[in-house]
């Protein structure tokens, strides 16, 4: 029996949840990406953690960082190279208690350089 998944903590959620290709049908294929997946994406690509700050912001452990991540550039690639919606929802989450007021580099979405000790414990 597999051990329940812990609750990741996210610092928000995205501000669109649903991307789309310009002259999208409603029929097109849909690609699902979960909350803790899009965060993972985000605090490594685009605020510029490492995948060891990554995990302790969101509280879990680096080799499971490293299977989000690598399972949320496959679905990124799927939706841009075969032309998917992507749709961000759901997932084992927690939203930060700070959210929204916090000043902490990572739950900004500016391009905060972080420091080694520089991560919500």
């Amino acid at each position: 029996m597999a051990r329940p998944q812990r609750c990741r903590r996210v610092c928000a959620l995205p501000k669109s949840g649903v991307f789309a290709p310009s002259g999208c049908s409603a029929d097109t294929e849909i690609v699902t990406m979960s909350v803790d997946e899009y965060e993972v994406i985000r605090l490594i690509d685009w605020v510029g953690l490492t995948q060891e700050q990554c995990a302790a912001q969101i509280h879990v452990s680096r080799t499971t960082v490293t299977g989000i991540y690598d399972t949320a550039r496959h679905k990124l690639a799927d939706a841009l190279v075969h032309g998917k919606r992507l749709l961000i929802e759901g997932g084992p989450i927690q939203v930060c208690e700070h959210a929204g007021t916090c000043s902490h580099p990572c739950c900004q979405t500016g391009n905060a350089t972080i420091k080694e000790n520089d991560i919500h414990e």
